[in-house]
């Protein structure tokens, strides 16, 4: 990239960067330090605000850069990551959302505690919080560095090192000064500036074809080296039946890994009702409906206008697409329309990194401090101290997400999203079901169901190609894959249901019935919820 590009795009970068500590700022000297506050927000936010926080945290860099960069990679089966982001959002509207509103107060294990012994429950759920949280974070890691990396000049490893380091510290300013207000603010600025990124991006590859999206493809398809197959199943998950199970793995962890999500559950806790949770999340849908529609438009574009050798020899991932299509769309890299154009669409996936990665370490950091440490110190933890411990974890989830991001950053961030969904969705998704269901549940079907979707999961991933055995890997260097898929989600996910009525069904203490028919009238009526 040029000196202009490179100047113009810091210069974004560094007034986004100047607001969201200026908002993080005003917000830490306008707090009162209760749990409430940190964790929620003081539960103020309309359902407008909520539902565009809540795009914001959903419209990740695996949204933004991985998906676009797989459609131009692998066309059709690229777009499947689109179809499987959206469609998990009716999961969440019609099965979690507002019961989870009802029945906690700031995390996952607040649910499933609340009919269960606190300290097993809230151990296994916390820990599992933790695990699906620095997954997704490593994700957002790899995208900055990607993304900054191209903007210094191509893959500079050390510019990609930095930046990881860089987004990891702001991460951590954010969450232990803010809290969930200067986060859930960071989140809408954010979504606003995404939503007004792509539309504009997306006009423009529409004008370029004068609005004939046939043509558009046909031109995808030509440019892509793969002709009509780039249109067609199976370029990327068809050559033989293990990478069809491997799709079907990754379409169960999408749709089922949402409602599992920490980040995505926590946010149900910052508006004052149930009825304003349900509220925020149709809100949530029409703009993230919105932008996945988009994202297929600019996968394919970058296809079209790019071309997809272009486009894996930028970055062997595709992490970099959108930013190349906004050069082209710009006028090409010497005109000042493109220098322009790719600074602006860089500084907004920066912006989208930053607030994602806020809101995931926020989730994480109140996991460690409200599941874990007030189950093992229940008594000497006071609202005030376990805040304090939130701001501790935060700094330390940084460095943990500071160093898979380092080892993980040649791989795809929709891919590395894909595996935090399937570890949401094979630990979390079934314990909480069943908590919200099942009258019978108990205490030992909990933390199977929780630790019996959470190890074969990760135990999965690293006997994987993910890790080993294949030159894409992490370490491709050695070889100790014996499990196919790349993604664990198509066994893990029913060993979780599985391991929760083993555990239920062989368990000698009997499920508390009063508390269940609690629990059920609460998150029905919203009678008694925080």
């Amino acid at each position: 990239m040029t000196g202009d590009h490179q100047s113009l795009a810091l210069l974004l970068f560094g007034i986004f960067v100047g607001v969201t500590l200026a908002i993080t700022t005003w917000v830490s000297r306008n707090r009162h330090g209760s749990a409430e506050e940190f964790y929620a927000g003081g539960r103020l936010f309309s359902p407008m605000e909520n539902g565009f926080a809540i795009a914001g945290d959903y419209m990740s860099a695996a949204s933004f850069l991985g998906i676009s960069g797989l459609i131009a990679l692998f066309g059709y089966d690229g777009l499947l990551y689109s179809v499987g982001f959206l469609v998990a959002w009716l999961v969440v509207l019609f099965l979690v959302a507002e019961l989870v509103r009802n029945c906690g107060r700031f995390t996952l294990a607040d649910v499933v505690a609340s009919r269960m012994r606190e300290r097993p429950v809230r151990i296994a759920a916390g820990t599992s919080s933790v695990t699906v949280s620095v997954l997704y974070l490593v994700a957002q890691m790899v995208g900055a560095g990607s993304l900054v990396a191209l903007l210094l000049g191509g893959t500079s490893g050390a510019a990609q090192s930095w930046t990881v380091i860089g987004v990891g510290a702001l991460m951590v300013i954010y969450v232990s000064l803010g809290g969930m207000r200067a986060t859930t603010w960071i989140q809408i600025v954010k979504a606003v500036l995404l939503m007004c990124g792509a539309i504009a991006l997306t006009v423009l590859v529409l004008v370029r074809f004068h609005g004939d999206f046939d043509q558009l493809l046909r031109t995808a398809a030509d440019r892509s080296g793969h002709g009509e197959r780039f249109l067609a199943p199976g370029l990327k998950y068809g050559g033989d039946w293990t990478a069809r199970l491997d799709f079907i793995s990754l379409g169960l962890a999408l749709v089922l890994g949402t409602a599992g999500l920490p980040h995505i559950l926590s946010r149900f806790y910052t508006v004052p009702t149930a009825r304003a949770a349900r509220r925020s999340v149709v809100w949530s849908i029409g703009l993230i409906g919105s932008f996945y529609l988009m994202t297929i438009v600019l996968g394919f574009g970058a296809a079209a206008i790019v071309g997809s050798e272009a486009v894996r020899g930028s970055n062997a991932a595709g992490n970099t697409a959108v930013p190349l299509l906004a050069l082209d769309l710009g006028g090409g890299a010497d005109s000042t329309g493109g220098t322009v154009l790719f600074a602006i669409v860089a500084a907004i996936a920066f912006a989208t990194i930053l607030a994602v990665v806020a809101g995931i370490t926020l989730a994480s950091s109140a996991s460690v401090a409200h599941d874990l440490y007030a189950s093992l110190r229940r008594r000497n933890a006071k609202p005030r101290s376990e805040v304090a411990v939130a701001r501790v974890a935060a700094a330390g989830i940084g460095v943990v997400a500071i160093g898979l991001g380092l080892l993980a950053r040649d791989l795809n961030v929709a891919f590395l999203v894909g595996l935090a969904f399937a570890v949401a969705a094979s630990a979390n998704l079934p314990v909480l079901l069943y908590s919200l269901f099942w009258r019978n549940f108990t205490t030992r079907g909990a933390v199977w169901s929780v630790y019996g979707g959470l190890l074969p999961a990760l135990t999965l991933v690293l006997l994987s190609p993910v890790v080993s055995g294949s030159p894409n890997s992490l370490f491709p260097g050695v070889d100790f894959q014996c499990f196919p898929l790349e993604n664990p989600g198509l066994v893990s996910i029913p060993l979780g249901f599985l391991a929760g009525w083993l555990g239920t069904v062989t368990s000698r203490e009997p499920a508390d019935e009063a508390k269940h028919a609690e629990t059920e009238v609460r998150s029905l009526t919203g009678a008694g919820a925080a």
